[in-house]
């Protein structure tokens, strides 16, 4: 009996059997995907869009909160920083508020909060903001945890995924000074400054003991690694520079994937779990939300839209749909793309009915992060054009100066 595969008719190539054709498949898929992976940080425009939503989110809340900082998570706080401190050890916890219980310590640890908010946003030393940035979402926010809500988780885990995610290659401070940077050759005289700084007070902390194990090993880590960086930029511009760079991408594919399945996980777990209740199955959980007094800072247009059945039975069964269905759209560009905009128009229901603008922000920015480049582009032109219409508008309301108040021209006197 011959063998079909090995011989073939004259004049005709030989069919591979169709196991060795899905192993060839799936190989050139792997070396494909890795080669994307490793040649440069994927998808950098999505990466932007979360550090720079997550950043003025988290700078909004606390300039909201600024009047009330001292009740919420400084020294007038009902939740004592003894509490405080013995909540954190029993949970163990991270908080550089805990530190120490003086109120020029809280009001520090607050403004760098801050600062490093802003550095997040304009993007200026991306690799040290994302850090800072962490250290001060963990600061305040486990100074006194029960005062948040699910913004504040997502921001928190956001946070922490960014500091491995290569957030600042376009829309940032640090895009633009790439090429000067290249031609400088390395030294980056501002950046070795900071992190002589940041080290040493790194070091001061270690010394006096306020690290556990975990942080001292992950922040010393994260110097090392910065060293190690700019010493293959410096002295090592070859090979050593390559796979470092290599590495980095694949760990900044690895960030990004992981904030796609955080995101997938929020909506999956948030609407099997609405599934299970009476009052989403018979189509009247909003009605009741929408009656809650401490989530409804217009109680007027609250009970406006409750007012409807039909409405609250549309919007009730269309939540429980949309967060179901959410994973499973993110396969079809278009389809995706559609499902991002009906999930910020919830959000930002969300945020006027109930009162919750920083959730909403917080998710409308997670939810960005799936919008195809295409789109992002998009949405910056027209923002770019809205801005110029605006500045061309403000311009024309200029009042024209009248004839009256025009300075009179001297008379000349023929003598």
């Amino acid at each position: 009996m011959t063998d079909h595969f090995s011989q073939a008719a004259p004049g005709r190539v030989s069919a591979s059997p169709p196991g060795i054709r899905l192993r060839r498949s799936v190989g050139n898929g792997v070396r494909r995907g890795l080669e994307r992976v490793t040649s440069g940080p994927i998808a950098p425009h999505q990466a932007a869009v979360v550090r720079i939503g997550l950043s003025l989110t988290w700078l909004a809340l606390l300039l909201r909160e600024w009047v009330h900082r001292d009740v919420l998570y400084g020294p007038d706080s009902p939740w004592s920083w003894q509490m405080a401190r013995e909540w954190t050890v029993t949970g163990g916890g991270f908080t550089a508020l805990l530190w120490h219980d003086g109120r020029l310590w809280f009001e520090l640890i607050y403004l760098a909060a801050m600062a490093a908010a802003v550095m997040m946003l304009v993007g200026w030393r991306t690799r040290t903001a994302s850090l800072l940035f962490l250290i001060g979402v963990l600061a305040i926010q486990n100074r006194n945890p029960f005062v948040g809500n699910g913004g504040d988780n997502v921001i928190h885990i956001m946070a922490i995924y960014l500091v491995f995610a290569r957030c600042g290659q376009v829309w940032s401070l640090d895009a633009r000074r790439r090429p000067a940077a290249d031609r400088d050759g390395g030294r980056d005289v501002v950046g070795i400054a900071l992190w002589t700084l940041l080290t040493a007070v790194l070091a001061v902390i270690t010394g006096l003991g306020e690290l556990g194990a975990g942080w001292t090993f992950l922040l010393w880590g994260f110097a090392l690694a910065q060293l190690a960086w700019w010493a293959a930029r410096r002295y090592a511009p070859g090979e050593p520079r390559a796979v470092m760079g290599a590495v980095g991408n694949v760990v900044h594919a690895g960030a990004l994937l992981m904030v796609a399945i955080q995101v997938c996980l929020i909506y999956a777990t948030s609407g099997w779990y609405k599934i299970q209740g009476l009052q989403w199955q018979d189509g009247t959980a909003l009605y009741y939300v929408l009656h809650l007094d401490n989530v409804s800072p217009w109680p007027a247009l609250s009970h406006a839209v409750a007012s409807s059945s039909l409405i609250v039975l549309l919007l009730t069964y269309g939540t429980v749909i949309v967060e179901v269905a959410f994973p499973f759209t993110l396969f079809n560009r278009k389809l995706r793309t559609a499902m991002v905009a009906i999930m910020a128009g919830m959000h930002m229901g969300i945020g006027i009915l109930l009162g919750l603008p920083f959730f909403a922000l917080a998710m409308i920015t997670t939810d960005a992060f799936f919008l195809p480049t295409a789109v992002l582009h998009w949405l910056v032109a027209r923002a770019k054009s809205a801005l110029r219409w605006t500045q061309s508008l403000t311009q024309s309301w200029r009042p024209i100066p009248s004839i009256a108040e025009k300075p009179a021209e001297p008379v000349h006197r023929r003598g």
